[in-house]
């Protein structure tokens, strides 16, 4: 059965003059402005009993009522795909997404995804914004993601994403030696001629990535990477623009060659590692409902730890 959303409020006298879509933001802060405005669209919000469009103004006293069906956002179906549960409760789940899975169904790729599997795990996500997603992960970038359980999560994860307080730890293996930590503020669009790509371009978006040293080894360098903005392939564009691709890269570290010196069995290693070294390893937010301040981590995936442990021994060789 569709859920229903039953909201009544009186318009408080501070709100004479207001925009309606403005007044409903204030008076139901745990739904979007979208949503709301998606439902005066659709007639499911009246004002003593009348029908107003967005833009009219509110004089205060007014009774508003709210019926709206909460329509689920897509018809994509659900899959007994296994999920390793970090965290759950009734506002929202942490997953740690294995390498390899997909998050969103996409043209031609409508089933195995985690959309799928959250569905499956979760029925009422049916009635979420894509199923609770609030954040994308490369299909081959493993570590933590946190779903919203309801529209009023939803609402609150989604404003913390766009205001940057959400904040993401990732635990990266680059090619080549970095000298010390720093920060690429450089600008992220859509690659000019390759379309399925991205690149750092004057026509971008900002995006701005730090990183700090937590290993190096001869030829490569272990790095803790936290981002400021969130743009599509930031961490893996932003290092191949330094020059020190993530090891694996299938699209941005490809043409890169492998490091002269470098141990046999290293290099056996690194030809064997199929995706891009890269992993959501630490996750801090503030709950949507106690607002109390939340930290999450996950452990390295056994490939990352496997190709850690060849290049600890490709040194101890060079000893």
């Amino acid at each position: 059965m569709v859920p229903t959303i039953h909201l009544n409020a009186v318009v408080p006298g501070n709100l004479a003059g207001k925009r309606l879509d403005q007044a409903l933001a204030i008076l139901f802060p745990e739904h979007s402005r979208a949503r709301l405005q998606e439902w005066i669209r659709a007639g499911h919000v009246r004002i003593d009993r009348q029908l107003m469009n967005q833009r009219q103004r509110i004089q205060g006293g007014e009774l508003i009522e709210i019926t709206a069906v909460q329509a689920d956002s897509e018809d994509w179906s659900a899959e007994n795909i296994p999920l390793q549960m970090i965290y759950e409760d009734q506002a929202l789940l942490v997953i740690n997404k294995p390498a390899g899975l997909v998050v969103h169904p996409g043209a031609g790729n409508i089933h195995h995804t985690l959309l799928n599997a959250l569905l499956y795990y979760d029925q009422g996500l049916k009635t979420v914004p894509r199923a609770g997603i609030i954040q994308r992960l490369d299909k081959d970038t493993s570590g933590l993601m946190v779903i919203a359980r309801n529209p009023q999560s939803h609402t609150w994860l989604t404003a913390e994403m766009a205001a940057r307080r959400i904040h993401r730890h990732y635990h990266a293996i680059v090619t080549g030696l970095l000298t010390a930590g720093g920060s690429i503020d450089q600008p992220i669009g859509r690659h000019p001629q390759q379309r399925t790509r991205m690149a750092v371009t004057h026509r971008g978006r900002t995006a701005v990535t730090h990183y700090r040293i937590l290993r190096k080894f001869r030829a490569h360098t272990y790095l803790l990477v936290q981002l400021e903005t969130g743009r599509t392939h930031q961490i893996r564009v932003h290092l191949d623009y330094v020059r020190h691709p993530l090891v694996g890269d299938p699209v941005y570290g490809a043409r890169r060659s492998l490091p002269r010196g470098i141990s046999p069995e290293l290099v056996a290693a690194i030809r064997s590692f199929r995706r891009q070294a890269l992993h959501a390893q630490a996750l801090s937010l503030r709950h949507p409902l106690t607002r109390a301040l939340m930290h999450f981590t996950a452990p390295l995936p056994a490939d990352m730890l496997s190709l850690l442990e060849a290049l600890e021994k490709d040194v101890a060789q060079d000893k």
